[in-house]
């Protein structure tokens, strides 16, 4: 039986995030696990509740897993597009939020670049639109990449007719 044709607006957006992203993911995956083996630690130190001995090799293979997969699944995950009609981003890891919206729709494009950001040369863009589920959010692109998106985004939404409502 034939497949029944793919609708073009729910296919991945073209464009991976930085191949920076997995480095800072697995860092913060780090220091999230990092973080909790400290709690547990002083738990058992200071006698808060017993921790039994077999979840230490079991928390180990947990973080090392989490820290190793986590930023490889959502870097094959993470992916963003602009075309001349819409803006395209999907995210996620354990789940998967892919959304979709229209240059006429589009309020406002915001530029963002935290002090890791200038250090590691990423940035984030928010495209605003009058959606109920609030802005889109493109982030960990290298910032030239951001730039130019930046430009893009605006040529487009003042060419476009409307007022974005």
């Amino acid at each position: 039986m034939p497949r029944a044709p793919v609708n073009p607006a729910l296919r991945e957006p073209a464009h991976r995030v930085s191949s920076k992203a997995p480095v800072l993911w697995a860092a913060g995956a780090t220091v999230r696990s990092l973080l909790l083996l400290a709690i547990l630690v002083a738990a058992t130190v200071l006698d808060w509740f017993a921790v039994p001995t077999w979840a230490w090799p079991v928390y180990a293979v947990l973080a090392v897993t989490y820290i190793a997969a986590m930023p490889i699944v959502r870097y094959r995950i993470h992916r963003w597009e602009s075309t001349d009609t819409a803006v395209y981003t999907q995210t996620g890891w354990l789940s998967r939020e892919r959304r979709i919206a229209p240059m006429s729709r589009v309020q406002t494009v915001d530029f963002e670049q935290s002090a890791l950001g200038r250090l590691l040369d990423l940035a984030s863009v928010t495209v605003t639109t009058a959606s109920a589920a609030g802005p889109l959010q493109i982030s960990m692109i290298d910032k030239p990449v951001a730039d130019r998106l930046v430009d893009d985004l605006t040529r487009r939404t003042e060419a476009e007719a409307g007022d974005a409502t």
